[in-house]
């Protein structure tokens, strides 16, 4: 069994911060449709994940209960009391366990899809590709031939299991063992089916169209009942859950339910305030640039932000400036700036110390934790 930490590359005393930043960037890696071949890698991932991401599966799985963190079986692991007397007395000390059934509810799965920005803060709807058990369309999932059916085991006679006369140092013991010709089930299939060999289900893969809600981040998990793997026997199916990894935008970035942005405009814009075309996710709107904006100000469009997860509002488009500062002037344009300055009184400027709130570099700061 693969260790989940070892997969993640984290430790084992890794924090859930740390746990999940590793599973990212694994899982950006190794999926499918950035690096097709690598479904088994990602598969790992994923699990481990799902494991170590739960508090309380991860406790369990700390303490051996198995890679899906399930924990132990009753007894502690060791079949418990009832176990050790069934073993020696054949099941006097309670009525022994009946067949497996043939029909059982299939896997639940974890898929990851791609969406761009946009997708995620408005929603929509995205075709993905998924591999999964399905029900064996030739024997509509009875895993046998036509015209053949299952028939009840003749050594253990549907019990599943039979007892075994064993010599021990107390004497004879009578223990009930699985029934090696139908493996428990209590029943056979003298003839299974030609494409699933008798377990009800073929694995394929089929294109669903996926519906993403309005403000999904990055790592949501969307839950689609009954839309994982079929069972064996062609029994219901499990859950299918889609992890959500949202692609880098090359204008807006995700902050919370808000968009952020940056605009440069030219010294004379910032100085004598103008009013810019911005295109944006609603379409192109007026970015208003006061007089006298300095750079690092930063202008809110309000309600242009993500939609919020399961709500009708949404949040802002706050938009960093960027005060362009000429590097090439002509004579007339130098002249100009020159005579500016003679009237402004700034033929000789000097250093003004601001304090630490108003400063350039408290602004920097600002503008750098928005990013």
């Amino acid at each position: 069994m693969a260790d989940h930490y070892e997969t993640l590359g984290v430790s084992k005393d890794a924090s859930a911060a740390e746990i999940k930043s590793s599973y990212r960037k694994l899982a950006r890696k190794y999926h499918p449709d950035v690096n097709p071949g690598h479904e088994d890698e990602f598969k790992a991932i994923s699990l481990a994940y799902d494991v170590l991401s739960d508090p309380e599966k991860r406790r369990n799985y700390d303490m051996g209960g198995g890679e899906n963190g399930q924990g132990f079986p009753a007894g502690g692991g060791f079949g418990g009391f009832g176990d050790i007397f069934e073993t020696f007395f054949g099941g006097g000390g309670g009525q022994a366990a009946g067949p497996i059934p043939r029909t059982q509810r299939g896997k639940d799965a974890l898929v990851g899809v791609s969406i761009d920005l946009k997708t995620a803060a408005f929603g929509g709807t995205v075709d993905l590709d998924v591999t999964t058990a399905v029900v064996c369309d030739t024997c509509s999932g009875a895993g046998t031939q036509e015209g053949t059916k299952i028939e009840t085991c003749s050594l253990c006679h549907g019990a599943g299991s039979v007892q075994r006369m064993t010599r021990t140092l107390l004497g004879q013991m009578v223990t009930n063992q699985t029934c090696n010709s139908c493996h428990g089930f209590g029943t056979v299939i003298p003839s299974p089916c030609l494409n699933c060999q008798g377990d009800g289900r073929v694995r394929k893969q089929r294109t669903m169209k996926i519906r993403i809600p309005a403000g999904v981040s990055d790592g949501t998990r969307i839950q689609l009942s009954s839309q994982g793997e079929v069972g064996p026997g062609g029994g219901p199916a499990g859950d299918l859950f889609v992890e959500v990894m949202v692609t880098r935008h090359e204008v807006f970035h995700r902050d919370g339910d808000n968009f952020r942005a940056a605009v440069s405009v030219p010294m004379t814009a910032a100085t004598l305030g103008a009013t810019i075309p911005f295109e944006t996710f609603d379409g192109t709107q007026d970015l208003n640039i006061a007089p006298g904006t300095q750079s690092g100000t930063v202008v809110k469009l309000a309600g242009l932000g993500a939609a919020r997860l399961r709500s009708e509002t949404r949040g802002d488009l706050l938009i960093t400036v960027d005060v362009l500062t000429p590097d090439k002037l002509d004579d007339e344009q130098r002249e100009l700036l020159e005579k500016l300055a003679q009237l402004r009184g700034e033929e000789a400027p000097r250093a003004q110390i601001t304090t630490e709130s108003r400063g350039v570099f408290s602004r920097m700061r600002e503008r750098f934790a928005g990013r």
